[in-house]
């Protein structure tokens, strides 16, 4: 049995581009692995530190993931600032991480220049923290979406280099758990970019029915094409890509064959997009509510997750702190 690990930031609600970049197949993945599910609270202090609402995020995100598939009898679900073995793998981690290669990942420098008045530390070290989440459990696999590709491949780099330089062999290096297939990217809704809270460009998935329909509804279109069998613009590819995840073959071969014969009309396709987004999200949304308010379950979750968390984060760390030569007196 393999060891799976898989982190979801606490900024708010999750929404489609996590669930199918990184969160479905649930029932699959933990039949067949060892899974460590993480909200990622001070991963969020990079671009979130509003002490008023960290929590309550954090709850959000506890709440959708259990709503969305993870059991906890079968699977450890805890939240990162539980589990204080990870600063630590953090902090030793870091020691082996280098600025430039830091500095040079696509996330720092998109995040530094959407926010250039908070260029933090935490930011810049933002993979070396990703890195100890899921070396702490020495994962073989961590299910990612495409734009988390780079971050995952430090990690594997963090792990080689720790192996090389005290010449064990004791970090697995974790590949993506993709199911079988390609790494996903889920596009927003306003026509380019991935899917994200902070794009503004994002259905979640405790959001209702009529929410739904009136994004999916204002999702940015063209003119249309012109000529048979031309390529779709990026706006409408987006809105393709979205409907492969949530719609049958058939659908989604019935608006290509629309598009190629110069007949589609966007709004039978923003309605059909809509119908089946909401087929796959109300399920979910309908736990959510059912879950919420519940805080004996969801502190139960935390703290059994919490305790099965810590026994494999502090065995990993006693080893790493031997390896490093730390000793007691």
């Amino acid at each position: 049995m393999e060891t799976v690990v898989s982190g979801i930031r606490s900024t708010g609600n999750l929404h489609l581009g996590n669930y199918f970049g990184a969160l479905r197949n649930f029932i699959k993945m933990q039949e067949e692995n060892k899974c460590f599910f993480f909200i990622a609270d001070y991963h969020s202090l990079t671009t979130h530190p509003d002490p008023k609402i960290l929590h309550g995020n954090v709850k959000n995100v506890l709440t959708e993931y259990l709503a969305a598939g993870i059991d906890p009898d079968i699977s450890t679900i805890y939240v990162q600032s539980d589990v204080p073995e990870v600063c630590e793998l953090y902090l030793l981690l870091n020691m082996h991480a280098y600025m430039g290669e830091l500095a040079k990942t696509v996330s720092f420098k998109e995040k530094a220049r959407k926010q250039p008045e908070n260029v933090n530390a935490g930011l810049l070290t933002y993979p070396t923290l990703m890195a100890a989440d899921i070396l702490m459990h020495n994962a073989n696999k961590v299910p990612v979406g495409k734009d988390q590709e780079q971050h995952l491949e430090m990690t594997r780099k963090f792990a080689r280099r720790f192996n090389n330089f005290y010449n064990v062999e004791y970090f697995k290096e974790p590949v993506a758990y993709n199911f079988g297939g390609e790494l996903i990217k889920i596009p927003g809704l306003d026509g380019s970019g991935k899917m994200g809270k902070s794009e503004g460009n994002c259905i979640y998935l405790a959001e209702d029915a009529k929410s739904i329909e009136k994004k999916v509804k204002r999702a940015l279109t063209d003119e249309g094409p012109k000529e048979p069998n031309s390529v779709k613009p990026e706006c409408i590819e987006n809105l393709f890509t979205i409907l492969k995840v949530v719609s049958t073959d058939e659908v989604v071969k019935h608006f290509d064959e629309k598009w190629n014969t110069c007949e589609i009309r966007y709004g039978d396709l923003k309605k059909q997009l809509a119908e089946d987004i909401i087929a796959v999200t109300s399920p979910i949304r309908e736990r959510i509510l059912e879950i919420q308010n519940d805080d004996a379950y969801l502190h139960k979750v935390v703290t059994e997750g919490t305790a099965r968390a810590r026994e494999s984060a502090s065995k990993t760390l006693k080893e790493v702190r031997e390896i490093m030569g730390f000793k007691n007196f």
